[in-house]
């Protein structure tokens, strides 16, 4: 698991459109917190809204684009191995589990230190590290890469899992904000299995998005061990 989360987390750091992304992240996270006292004046913000006006820019963005820019750099972490029949071989060498695993501890690690580097960016700005904010998104990306991952086991042809990546990137945000915020008594249940509910709330019930993305990565590995390579 370890060897094979490492080549993961190195391959990401490869490429062009890793640079693209982490050069996304690094100039929202600088411009966003550098212009955020100006971009506040003339807003009527709360005391909490004013204190944390610097990790919006980022937030946003992650919100908007995170599982756009998630799907583009891994959507083909498994059904790609599958294809190219390389995954005969890692099974050969260790259990599916293990790799499932370490597929996504190696994209998680790369996410984990982006985060941290930008975060790290805006606390020069707002001259504090906001631990809870950072947790959260965490917890939003944790997600993310998990429904990734099991898009990439449903999906043998990875040319369809970055078509998929794509709509599902573009059209969660508006799905979720949606469904959190409308009255309708059919669909507003369904706001409990979307991370923008609990993000939206000022506690620890983000902590339940951990578990909704540990059920995506018990799904991914139940239909993993059971399909052939």
């Amino acid at each position: 698991m370890y060897v094979i989360g490492k080549r993961e987390f190195m391959s990401l750091f490869k490429g062009v459109k890793s640079c693209i992304v982490i050069a996304i992240l690094l100039l929202t996270s600088y411009y966003s917190a550098k212009f955020a006292n100006i971009l506040a004046t003339g807003i009527e913000l709360s005391a909490k809204e004013a204190e944390n006006i610097h990790t919006v820019g980022l937030l946003g963005l992650l919100f908007l684009l995170g599982q756009l820019f998630i799907a583009g750099l891994s959507h083909d972490t498994i059904n790609q191995e599958t294809h190219e029949r390389t995954m005969r071989f890692l099974v050969t060498r260790t259990s599916r589990t293990s790799i499932l695993l370490g597929k996504f501890f190696g994209i998680w690690m790369f996410w984990f230190i982006c985060l941290t580097v930008s975060f790290l960016l805006i606390s020069i700005f707002a001259q504090k590290f906001d631990l809870f904010i950072f947790s959260q998104t965490i917890s939003l990306v944790t997600l993310q890469i998990s429904f990734t991952i099991l898009l990439s086991v449903l999906i043998p042809k990875p040319g369809f899992t970055m078509f998929l990546g794509i709509v599902f990137g573009l059209t969660f945000p508006i799905l979720g904000f949606w469904v959190v915020l409308t009255s309708n008594v059919w669909v507003s249940w369904t706001k409990f299995f979307t991370p923008f509910y609990y993000l939206d709330r000022e506690d620890f019930t983000f902590l339940v998005i951990f578990i909704l993305s540990g059920i995506m990565l018990f799904f991914a590995n139940f239909i993993f061990k059971r399909r052939e390579c």
